[in-house]
């Protein structure tokens, strides 16, 4: 797949950067030599949050038939930290080198794993902490898979659109974890629609409806800000709320087949009819969102995780000659995908180990950063029930982030007298995009 280009906004990057170093530029072309020397050419890896996710796609990235070789992992939690190192051994004791020494844990773990001497580093920890985890790995020198969503806010997007530009100067590969954009059937049905399959599109629809996630309770002795990055998809500063943390799939499939181009605009409403309590945070459980593509197209979006409900996922494009979604074509020109693949949650893994290995530019992040911030403005148009535009989101938009990361440091949003964060709850009519 080509990369999408964001040429004015590159112009702009290489004017402010005419004063880099040729050192730090060199850094990524040091790198691409180094893996393809005659002596020892083994990719080195390090792992970057060890929740579920990352460590499935450590393992994921180790069965790659490569010469590769997981050399730390990191975490805020060494329980956490432990526990994926001893996982990922038991399925790849020979592409695993995980002396204690190398088990970092602590809110500068992700540093200390950036400069172990790895040449590749996974980041999968909560999604408010991408931005900067991206940032430093690409500072160092280091090629990228990082998960989905890259962002949870709009200084979180520009900072992770300057580091993609970055990547591209130190020619450096990223690949981000909308595993869609890596899984055959839906890749040839964006070639057929882009071709003109089903015509012009009319509009789009976007569906991620499901019973839910996880729950992680409150434990005795637990600071606020432990509890808050345990039980992290239900803060909006770690997760960016279900519209954010789950449905930007979605949104990124429809970002794709309207050519890679993100809307213009967002209105909807949502809100938190059966996720109550205190142990879910201050998310919402629903969002139902219009967005506007430049030219007017509309994609119509809706997220829920209420149990009981109807279960829909999937994203369908209307075009004036027919239907696509997955790996189906309807109307005047019907087709069915009917070939082998691996799934893209395995795949986007052997397109990354091969593009470093082949010195191919790549760099998924522009429309890892597009997506992510879509599903902002979704976000940022059901908390305040106003019609959200793209550049003032983009310009004004609200830092989520703590002012300090330590387990002794206050969170964004904290606790009312019952114990929970109900009262943070974001009221439509109240609540203020910026």
């Amino acid at each position: 797949m080509s990369t999408p280009k964001h040429p004015a906004t590159r112009r702009q990057f290489l004017e402010r950067s005419a004063k880099l170093t040729a050192a730090s530029v060199a850094g990524g072309l040091a790198l691409s030599r180094a893996v393809h020397a005659a002596g020892d050419d083994t990719i080195r890896v390090a792992l970057i949050g060890c929740g579920g996710r990352g460590t499935g796609a450590a393992i994921e990235c180790l069965n790659v038939p490569d010469r590769l070789k997981l050399v730390a992992v990191a975490d805020a939690f060494q329980d956490a930290a432990e526990r994926a190192a001893d996982a990922i051994k038991k399925k790849h004791p020979d592409k695993t080198d995980l002396p204690a020494q190398r088990i970092f844990s602590g809110f500068d773990a992700f540093r200390r794993a950036i400069d172990c001497g790895v040449d590749l580093v996974l980041l999968c920890s909560p999604p408010g902490f991408r931005p900067e985890h991206y940032r430093l790995a690409i500072e160092a020198g280091k090629h990228v898979f990082m998960e989905k969503p890259v962002c949870v806010d709009a200084p979180g997007y520009r900072s992770v659109m300057k580091t993609n530009q970055l990547a591209d100067q130190k020619k450096l590969k990223v690949v981000v974890g909308l595993n869609s954009r890596h899984t055959a059937p839906i890749i040839e049905t964006m070639k057929r629609v882009h071709a003109g399959a089903i015509g012009p599109i009319q509009f789009l629809r976007a569906y991620g409806n499901n019973a839910g996630v996880w729950v992680r309770p409150r434990k005795p002795g637990q600071t606020e800000m432990e509890y808050q990055m345990r039980n992290w998809y239900y803060f909006v500063w770690l997760s960016g709320d279900l519209n954010v943390e789950q449905h930007v799939h979605a949104l990124d499939v429809a970002n794709w087949a309207m050519g890679d181009q993100h809307p213009i605009e967002a209105n909807g409403m949502g809100g938190r009819q059966v996720r109550k309590g205190p142990q879910y945070g201050h998310i919402f459980d629903h969002h139902v969102v219009e967005y506007t593509y430049p030219g007017g197209v509309k994609l119509f979006s809706q997220c829920r995780h209420i149990p009981g409900c109807w279960p829909a996922g999937g994203v369908y494009v209307h075009g004036l000659k027919g239907m696509a979604t997955g790996g189906t074509i309807e109307g005047a020109n019907p087709w069915k995908f009917s070939g082998k693949f691996v799934g893209g949650h395995q795949q986007e893994h052997f397109d990354l180990i091969k593009v470093i290995r082949d010195n191919t530019p790549h760099n998924e992040g522009y429309y890892g950063a597009d997506a992510s911030m879509t599903a902002v403005l979704g976000r940022m148009a059901t908390y305040s029930g106003q019609v959200v535009r793209w550049d003032d989101a983009v310009a004004h938009g609200p830092n989520e982030m703590p002012e300090r990361l330590a387990w002794d440091a206050k969170p964004p949003v904290l606790p009312g007298p019952d114990g929970g964060h109900e009262h943070a709850v974001a009221m439509p009519g109240v609540y203020k995009a910026w």
